[in-house]
């Protein structure tokens, strides 16, 4: 049954379309019950409305006004702006979701004088395609509703799972950033197989079903990499070759090396953003 919620998005990116396709698709709520705004660009809200069905709104104070949950769907430096200017419409049963990557929750509520639910997401790009990885953070506000709320938007992309907001910078650097690092994987993988005399298109054709079945393997399985890998490892084979290769590199550890790395790149970041808090 589709959730008799208005939903307000505040922004019209790319990410705010993969979640209005995602819950449309999915029936999780009807088109005449989002509403979506920004800043400028009306073809872009035309755009929506037509391939959609939505509403769409160039006032963000009368789209929060109706609103039942906002979704904060903007770029993290217009965040502070946004709420500025809707602040005064919040009221303390509104929901507010964001998907501004970075922006603490402390910072969302700091612009409100009573408490409010708010819930910060973290998804990533492969949401575009109904497969994110989606990270949630649960305010202090957030009842149990507004949990099973949010997982029901964002299950419509993908999978989601509930952290502390201070898992987030994790989260992000792990699955966040993580399509990168396969894509950087990929290209790898591919510019080798060229190199051993297989065509660029027979080379991707390759890779990416390589990619897909052993994700394949792990979800139905449910065994360990570990196991997974030993099983198709012969002593003295191929493949124990090309992992000794990799070993020797120190494959492993530069993977693990840049997860690291783009976590504390976030929580640097969210730093940054949550200095604002206190200079306001």
């Amino acid at each position: 049954m589709a959730l008799q919620k208005t939903i307000a998005f505040l922004g019209a990116g790319s990410m705010a379309e993969a979640l209005i396709a995602g819950v449309i698709n999915k029936g999780v709520v009807a088109p005449h019950k989002i509403l979506v705004t920004n800043r400028q660009n009306r073809e872009r809200l035309a755009e929506l409305a037509k391939r959609y069905g939505v509403r769409t709104a160039t006032d963000k104070r009368e789209a929060v006004r109706e609103a039942d949950v906002i979704v904060l769907a903007m770029k993290p430096k217009d965040v502070g702006e946004a709420l500025k200017e809707v602040a005064d419409r919040v009221r303390a049963n509104h929901l507010i979701i964001s998907v501004a990557a970075g922006v603490p929750i402390s910072f969302i509520q700091s612009f409100f004088p009573h408490p409010v639910p708010i819930v910060r997401t973290m998804p990533n790009t492969s949401c575009h395609v109904g497969l994110s990885a989606t990270g949630i953070a649960l305010g202090p506000y957030a009842a149990p509703c507004h949990e099973t709320l949010v997982r029901k938007l964002f299950d419509a992309i993908g999978i989601t799972c509930v952290v502390k907001e201070e898992q987030l910078d994790a989260v992000t650097g792990l699955s966040g950033s993580g399509p990168a690092y396969i894509y950087f994987l990929v290209e790898a993988m591919e510019q080798a197989g060229q190199k051993a005399g297989l065509a660029p298109e027979i080379a991707r054709r390759l890779t990416v079903q390589t990619l897909l079945g052993a994700a394949h393997m792990l979800l139905e399985t449910r065994e360990e990499p570990s196991v997974l890998r030993e099983k198709v490892t012969s002593p003295g084979g191929t493949t124990m070759a090309g992992l000794e290769v990799l070993r020797t590199h120190q494959f492993q550890e530069a993977i693990q090396r840049a997860i690291l790395r783009a976590t504390e790149r976030a929580k640097e970041l969210g730093q940054l953003v949550s200095a604002k808090v206190h200079s306001r």
